[in-house]
């Protein structure tokens, strides 16, 4: 992203989820006890984005054609799948206790067995994250996980997260790997792999290099430590440990050291330049080359002097093979790859090259001469060796007209990671700010020819969210997120045409609509010039901006009235005021930073909250009074919201565990508050359209309950709670927003810290228009037991359309035996309520032709008996057996 996305409030370390943990020296960790809870059956997808957020790592598998995998710094990790050009997420069922394991610093994919897959995971070393970092690992490519917990921290979203890659799998002895760690902690190494963990003591520098030394907060003060390892694969066989290996420290000085007895005792390279640090170290074994990509900086962001070079492996020579002289660099470089194929062909980038656009470069010689991406033709006009086409996300345009030299959209920015696929000199990725790009034809670049730059970015949803509304009419979806501003989704399958322009916020920090007359909408958010509100007439399609009043510093939290005639808005800098939009007073009787909203019912009647007490307005917001509630939160972050249609209901949700938690309700505009007994933890409050026969809206939470952590629905007021989510899909920390759907009972929108908007259906939620439908009954089902241990299985499961049209969405069903319970599914979304499984599509095996068929997989636990089912059901018409 532009800027460094900084961590959520409040949040809280609580009990571990799906993944199974174990100390860093520990053997093979125990599976872990957790506490389920009855589940309805819920789909999962996204409100399609489609990117938002840095992309850091992309790696290629070097045994196996087109698997390859993207780490993000707050978003989780990806699997590409070829046939649907997509990207699965991997880390979904990351809960929220280790909310910061949803930053990853680094990832492996192992060589030797490419069914293994490796993350080190991590958002911050400082006290943002109250947890340590860890090394998933995976035997089935990211499907299911197991976890060591490592005793320090990891920082995905730290600088220097582009540099890389940390984590490196021996290409000869897959059980051992290694891990550069920041924070002074120095190289560690798994032999075992990745079971286990210990310090390499005989390493000699754990780095030196700070972004800022000054930083109080610990952001920019820590060392960045070691950045990337590397092994010479030409200097093993077999299974023999590879002898060679190649690790770049963050040392401005000493910034590359080697091990010629596979990591025994460690080196300093003599001759290298200094003055820079090594973002990349990528050897080409064929040729006998380690390259390098420096940067006077650890990025992502900053970088304004490099150099490449180029380290014979065997005579020791070393040479700047630098595609440009120092003197003309006004950045750094990082991204750096090799043709395996061609193992004479490399690129590299000028990743921190903000104005006018980055800068790739391209060497077929091994680095001896190199070609540019563009060049100038005459100055401010370009030549283009590619030609771009976002039509599948539009919104990378950024809605930007720019003069030259500048171009829309833009080559990318902060281009850190950028990778030729080592089976197809053709296909190159490199990930942005904002999204991945790709081409298919590289070889145009080398004869003249102009290549073509795509997203290939689908699946891959990045985004932070701050805010969601669901109004009565219009657009289903409006929402509020950091760096890209926020959407109108008319549908909730494609990807906007543009995010909110007319003004750009950089990061939109809430939205509100007029409850009765909806086409109304204000949002409020940061920028870096120009008003911090914004408002529309036409449902958040087009925009125009307001003023702001004296001292306004950034978005804070806006309210609509009911008619849409009125705005209350809580900037940061300032006070709470009223107002029209192009004119504001003060609010008086109302304390700054409080988080305000309208009643939904009276448009002259606001209400605002802070450290403990509940303010009213009956007079648009020009006065406020403190109400007679007590008992509400006084520490931690508290969001409220009140019911469409019915005057002073009211429930807020919020606190933290040094003080009140939970959920409140009012009926009363906040003259006094229950607290729901049954709720132990609640962070977000959100309304949808009521269940069939009942009068309230349904309620939607992101809380704990019964001592689950969870997305909870409720059709009766409260009384009662039905988690909706299950342990493979947790999405992290979901505390900013959750709002259900007035027209769709069932349907609720989720917010993540950067795997975007999540949208759940019920399984008696109607189908909507582009929302895919189900199978017709022809069927047939094969279920094939694959694997069994003492109180565990494994099952492989293939349904078959026998029928006459293509099934456009599925869904499965069984009911077990002998008591078996499911564990965890990969390839569809399954739930279990009794002894009934319920299996339904996931976003790329949904579209069955006639005679096709989609296949999925899970685990399950069991006691002596393990019977197969004995019927099988889509959309409730029987299937035949296979």
């Amino acid at each position: 992203m532009r800027r460094p996305r900084l961590p959520m409030a409040g949040v809280l370390a609580l009990v571990a989820g799906l993944l199974t943990s174990g100390a860093a020296t520990a053997a093979e960790p125990p599976p872990e006890q957790h506490r389920s809870v009855a589940a309805s059956t819920y789909t999962w997808k996204n409100a399609r984005i489609d990117g938002g957020g840095f992309v850091p790592g992309i790696v290629f598998n070097r045994t196996e054609k087109n698997l390859a995998y993207a780490r993000t710094d707050i978003g989780g990790a990806y699997r590409w799948e070829q046939d649907t050009k997509s990207w699965t997420p991997l880390l979904d069922s990351v809960g929220w206790d280790d909310w910061g394991h949803t930053g990853v610093a680094s990832l492996a994919s192992d060589s030797v067995d490419p069914d293994k897959v490796y993350a080190a995971v991590g958002t911050y070393t400082n006290d943002w994250d109250p947890g340590n970092g860890a090394v998933l690992r995976s035997a089935d490519r990211g499907a299911t996980w197991k976890k060591t917990d490592l005793p320090f921290k990891l920082g995905g979203n730290m600088p220097g997260r582009g540099m890389g890659e940390r984590l490196a799998i021996d290409p000869h002895d897959d059980k051992v790997l290694y891990l550069g760690a920041p924070s002074g902690k120095g190289l560690w190494r798994s032999t075992d792999a990745g079971v286990t963990w210990s310090q390499v003591t005989a390493f000699p520098n754990p780095g030196t290099y700070r972004q800022d030394p000054s930083d109080s907060s610990g952001y920019a003060s820590d060392l960045q430590g070691v950045v990337w390892v590397t092994f010479d694969e030409s200097t093993g066989s077999g299974t023999g440990r590879t002898q060679t290996i190649y690790a770049g420290v963050a040392d401005k000085d000493n910034a590359v050291y080697r091990s010629t007895d596979a990591g025994a005792t460690w080196q300093r390279v003599a001759g290298q330049p200094t003055g820079y640090l090594a973002h990349k170290g990528v050897l080409d074994a064929e040729n006998g080359y380690l390259y390098l990509a420096y940067s006077d900086t650890g990025g992502p962001y900053d970088g304004a002097k490099g150099q490449v070079w180029r380290y014979a492996t065997k005579t020791g020579e070393w040479k700047n093979i630098s595609p440009v002289a120092e003197a003309d660099t006004f950045y750094g470089f990082s991204g750096l790859t090799v043709d395996r194929q061609h193992p004479g062909t490399v690129m590299v980038s000028g990743y921190s090259s903000w104005w006018p656009d980055t800068l790739i470069f391209r060497s077929t010689d091994s680095g001896g001469t190199w070609t540019k991406a563009w060049d100038y033709s005459s100055y401010p006009n370009r030549a283009n060796r590619y030609t771009m086409d976002v039509s599948s996300v539009p919104w990378l345009t950024w809605g930007a007209n720019p003069a030259p030299p500048e171009q829309t959209p833009k080559l990318g920015w902060m281009t850190e990671a950028l990778e030729i696929d080592p089976f197809d000199s053709d296909r190159m990725m490199y990930g942005t700010g904002a999204t991945v790009y790709g081409a298919d034809d590289l070889g145009k670049w080398d004869t003249g020819g102009t290549i073509s730059i795509t997203p290939m970015v689908k699946g891959l949803e990045e985004t932070a969210v701050n805010d969601l509304a669901s109004p009565p009419s219009g657009a289903p979806l409006l929402s509020a997120l950091g760096d890209i501003g926020g959407f109108r989704h008319t549908d909730l399958t494609k990807v906007p045409s543009m995010m909110f322009t007319s003004p750009n916020f950089t990061t939109t920090t809430s939205l509100d609509f007029a409850e009765s007359k909806p086409d109304t909408v204000a949002r409020v958010g940061n920028v870096d010039s120009g008003a911090h509100i914004a408002f529309s007439n036409d449902n958040g399609a087009n925009w125009y901006a307001g003023s702001d009043p004296s001292g306004v510093t950034g978005g804070g939290a806006v309210a609509v009235s009911a008619d849409g005639g009125r705005y209350l808005w809580s900037p940061e800098g300032a006070g709470v005021q009223t107002g029209s939009g192009s004119s504001w007073t003060a609010s008086s009787g109302v304390p700054a930073g409080a988080v305000v909203e309208s009643d939904r019912a009276d448009a002259k009647t606001f209400y605002a909250f802070k450290s403990g007490v509940f303010y009213g307005s009956s007079d648009s917001g020009a006065t406020f009074t403190a109400r007679a509630s007590s008992g509400l939160p006084t520490d931690g972050p508290v969001r409220f919201k009140a019911v469409p249609g019915a005057k002073g209901d009211i429930w807020l949700a919020g606190g933290s565990t040094q003080g009140a938690y939970g959920l409140w309700h009012s009926t009363d505009g906040g003259a006094s508050f229950t607290k729901l007994a049954n709720v132990t933890e609640a962070d977000t409050v959100g309304f949808g359209k009521a269940a069939p026969g009942a009068s309230y809206q349904t309620l939607f939470t992101s809380a704990k309950i019964g001592g689950v952590r969870g997305i909870f629905r409720s059709t009766d007021a409260g009384a009662t709670w039905t988690r909706i989510n299950d342990d493979a899909h947790q999405w992290g920390w979901t505390g900013a927003a959750i709002t259900g759907d007035p027209r769709v009972y069932g349907r609720v929108y989720v917010s993540t810290n950067g795997r975007g908007v999540l949208y759940g259906d019920s399984a008696d939620t109607p189908t909507q228009p582009g929302d895919g439908g189900s199978g017709d009954g022809a069927c047939k089902v094969t279920y094939k037991v694959t694997n069994e241990w003492p109180g565990g299985f494994q099952a492989d499961v293939t349904v078959t359309n026998t029928g006459t049209a293509a099934w456009d969405g599925w869904s499965l069903g069984w009911t077990f035996p002998d008591g078996q319970k499911l564990t965890q599914a990969w390839n569809a979304e399954a739930s279990q309520s009794g002894a009934t499984v319920t299996a339904k599509n996931v976003s790329w095996n949904g579209k069955v032709a006639a005679d096709g068929s989609a296949a999925f997989g899970f685990t399950g636990s069991r006691s002596s008996a393990n019977g197969l089912p004995t019927a099988f059901s889509v959309a409730g018409k029987a299937c035949a057996k296979g």
